[in-house]
């Protein structure tokens, strides 16, 4: 039996380029988004013969102060760039929250200058996780190293955290600038290596967002370590690892940390701090007992 060549065999389709499948997603994206907004509620009438659903184009690109063609081409996948100032506009326009805006922009493969702020507060639940975990040592950080909230014993690792306020709880600042929490560290050296290359890592993601921004230029005009160490362009990825701090109360403590991601991989995770040992163990305990008799 012979077997069919040439332009009539079966052949396997060509996989769609990465791009075309996320242009894709942001022409739907735009349009279910625009189907679900009604006129009344961005003060345009309704008219008696309306049967799109939800917002006509041309309605979306006068609202947001784009071209009726260019709108079109957008929902319609072409191969076109977008700026960030469209991105906003069609953001507004479109009535996006936080969460619709950052995957606008995702999608777009466009950095957004103006990120709705993080916020700093938690839910009730990851705090009673904290406050169950001590005695051993936890907190919160987001990917830029902002403590944004801790335990008890965490708070009595490195130093009293309590004393420095909000804008200074940030675990890169502290370790580059903070006399005690440098005493605390006896890897140091190599663990500022690692987060300076982490934090280069993770920029990249967010190189035009205003806190990202202003942390590093802080860093670079106050810490000549900071500054020598982010001119290598090293990288790194957030590992579990073993750390170790001395301790001005209790001596020397070693653990195994765990970090687990609370949203998206390299955004907020709740870090824990494990003794690696019966010694670490009963010391951490001891802390616990000094900070808890101190309330």
């Amino acid at each position: 039996m012979s077997v069919r060549t040439g332009p009539l065999a079966s052949e396997a389709p060509a996989p769609a380029p990465a791009d075309s499948i996320r242009r894709g997603e942001l022409a739907a994206f735009l349009r279910s988004r625009r189907e679900r907004i009604a006129p009344e509620q961005v003060g345009l009438p309704r008219g008696p013969r309306r049967r799109t659903p939800g917002l006509r184009r041309e309605e979306v690109a006068y609202l947001s102060a784009v071209g009726v063609t260019w709108y079109t081409w957008l929902e319609q996948a072409r191969d076109i760039h977008v700026s960030a100032q469209v991105l906003d506009s069609l953001s507004r326009a479109l009535m996006l929250d936080s969460s619709e805006r950052a995957h606008l922009f995702a999608l777009a493969g466009t950095a957004d200058p103006t990120p709705a702020n993080e916020t700093t507060v938690l839910p009730s639940g990851i705090r009673k996780m904290l406050t169950q975990l001590e005695p051993f040592p936890a907190c919160v950080q987001n990917a830029r190293y902002d403590i944004l909230a801790y335990n008890r014993t965490y708070g009595r690792l490195l130093g009293d955290l309590d004393t420095h306020p909000p804008e200074d709880r940030n675990c890169m600042w502290l370790a580059f600038t903070d006399p005690d929490w440098a005493a605390a560290m006896p890897d140091r050296k190599e663990t500022i290596r690692l987060m300076a290359a982490r934090f280069r890592s993770r920029m990249a993601e967010h190189l035009a967002e205003p806190a990202w921004k202003a942390l590093l230029k802080r860093m670079e005009r106050y810490s000549p370590e900071f500054r020598e160490l982010w001119e290598r362009h090293e990288v790194a990825r957030a590992v579990d690892q073993t750390k170790r701090f001395r301790n001005p109360h209790v001596g020397m403590l070693s653990f195994t940390y765990h970090g687990l991601w609370l949203g998206p991989a390299e955004g907020a995770r709740l870090g824990a701090y494990v003794p690696q040992d019966q010694e670490t163990q009963a010391r951490v305990e001891r802390l616990y007992e000094l900070v808890t008799g101190e309330q």
